[in-house]
């Protein structure tokens, strides 16, 4: 059974201390749409469920409570009418779940697509924390778990609910896209034999989401796969973006004015920028929209250097949502095999150069394991400075400081390249201005480490003695 799941130790781990545990279990499931939440959940329990019932998007209360009636007589061999309201499924669900322990055993009980029930003036929430806090959560036999997509909803209605559901979880399980060496995993056991340059290439246009990987065929080269995917007409995911979001949020249409902002300012925006790019007023609603895009995983906030809050800086962090932006709003049907005639655009390289820079720190674990700083406490920032004439600085901007607590900074130059990176005359004076703006305009005194991380490495020469510290495309494939 295990043996199906990519990855996943930690929350397997949890969920069978879930089922070891001598009383009521509320687990809530959450994460990214397309990230696997359903299959682990099926699979770990070998979809031996006392009761499973999925929500549907979009579909009212009563196409909902015929669905549960479905189940429910399934369950039962009964031939019961759909329940009024929830309250009514509920306690049906109750009568059911009670006869069931009382002939022994655990009773699992999966709701999945939680959000998608919860219909506009639905009662469902209401009836359901009257269900668990009345009876459920009293019953020592029962694990409860709830599932959805939509993050925002999953932790409004449970990590930070303030009314009778406060505190009720047992468990909380967020399941993060799977990393680069995972995606290897995945792709190997469908006998996908591909470079890691190609592997890389492929996350940076999917990330880690296992639905996304699993569509793509070994017959086909990567170039063809992702022309089939994405360029092809009718292809498998060329209307995947209008479905994501639509899915996702309520108010899909402002979600994706704040994604596409961020796609077209790849160093980020912050929120008084975002405001005025989307027109979105810089109220409460924009701090929610973007505090959900940031708990989906879509947006990644990169505090600055020395200023954590003020100079906050929000990224698009969501691959296939770049790439949508970058490729396929204005590409899609023009050229059926596009990525294949694009091998050698400089604008493609441009982007490829651009999205390693979101690989790496998407790898920071891979990356600290590398320099041998696992066990030492860090934080990441961005930093970046206009110049200063006076003072004969140049303008100079470092995508990934690693501050760390034994007092040493390693300032992190990211570059995606074909063969061995070259470092040139020019650009090592490049290198040799970001230092000392660093140093100057920040004042640390922390001793500074410039760390490359490249595909191949940086090829020996008289300007590479500059670098202290190296990692490599293979060092971000660390499990």
């Amino acid at each position: 059974m295990r043996s199906k799941v990519i990855g996943r130790s930690e929350e397997w781990q949890r969920l069978e201390e879930c089922m070891q545990a001598e009383c009521a279990q509320l687990i809530v499931v959450y994460g990214r749409r397309r990230v696997g939440k359903t299959f682990l959940i099926e699979e770990f329990f070998d979809k031996r469920f006392a009761f499973k019932l999925t929500g549907a998007f979009s579909k009212p209360k009563e196409f909902q409570l015929r669905n549960f009636a479905a189940e429910y007589n399934r369950r039962t061999r009964e031939k019961r009418a759909a329940p009024q309201d929830w309250p009514e499924a509920f306690e049906l669900l109750r009568s059911y779940l009670s006869a069931k322990m009382q002939r022994g055993g655990k009773a699992v009980v999966f709701i999945d697509e939680m959000p998608w029930l919860d219909t506009m003036k639905s009662g469902f929430m209401d009836a359901f924390e009257w269900f668990w806090n009345d009876w459920a959560g009293a019953q020592d036999d029962l694990v409860f778990i709830v599932c959805g997509s939509a993050t925002s909803w999953m932790i409004n209605n449970f990590n930070q609910n303030k009314g009778g559901l406060f505190n009720r979880q047992t468990c909380q399980l967020y399941l993060a896209p799977l990393s680069l060496s995972e995606t290897e995993m995945l792709l190997e056991r469908r006998n996908i034999r591909w470079s890691r340059y190609e592997i890389a290439q492929a996350y940076m246009i999917m990330g880690g989401i296992p639905f996304y990987l699993n569509l793509l065929r070994g017959a086909l080269s990567y170039s063809q796969n992702i022309d089939s995917l994405f360029f092809k007409k009718n292809g498998e995911l060329h209307d995947e973006f209008t479905h994501l979001y639509q899915t996702l949020f309520s108010n899909s249409e402002s979600y994706i004015k704040v994604v596409q902002a961020l796609s077209e300012k790849t160093c980020g925006l912050t929120r008084i920028e975002l405001a005025e790019k989307t027109g979105l007023n810089a109220n409460g609603d924009l701090s929610e929209i973007i505090g959900n895009l940031i708990a989906s995983g879509f947006v990644r906030v990169s505090a600055f250097y020395k200023k954590k809050k003020k100079g906050a800086l929000y990224q698009l962090a969501d691959y296939y949502t770049a790439f949508y932006f970058k490729y396929i709003k204005d590409h899609y049907g023009r050229d059926e095999h596009y990525w294949s005639n694009a091998i050698d655009d400089p604008a493609r390289r441009a982007w490829a150069g651009l999205t390693f820079e979101q690989l790496c720190k998407d790898h920071i674990r891979q990356i600290k394991q590398t320099l041998g700083i696992s066990g030492v406490l860090t934080e990441e920032f961005v930093w970046y400075t206009q110049g200063d004439a006076e003072l004969g600085i140049s303008g100079a901007q470092i995508d990934l400081v690693m501050v760390r607590r034994d007092r040493v900074a390693n300032l992190c130059e990211m570059k995606y390249s074909i063969n061995d990176f070259v470092i040139d005359k020019a650009y090592d004076a490049v290198l040799r201005n970001k230092l000392d703006a660093f140093r100057r305009v920040t004042g640390t005194r922390d001793s500074l480490q410039l760390t490359m991380i490249t595909t191949y490495g940086v090829k020996k020469n008289k300007y590479s003695n500059l670098i202290q510290s190296e990692v490599t495309l293979d060092d971000l494939f660390r499990s």
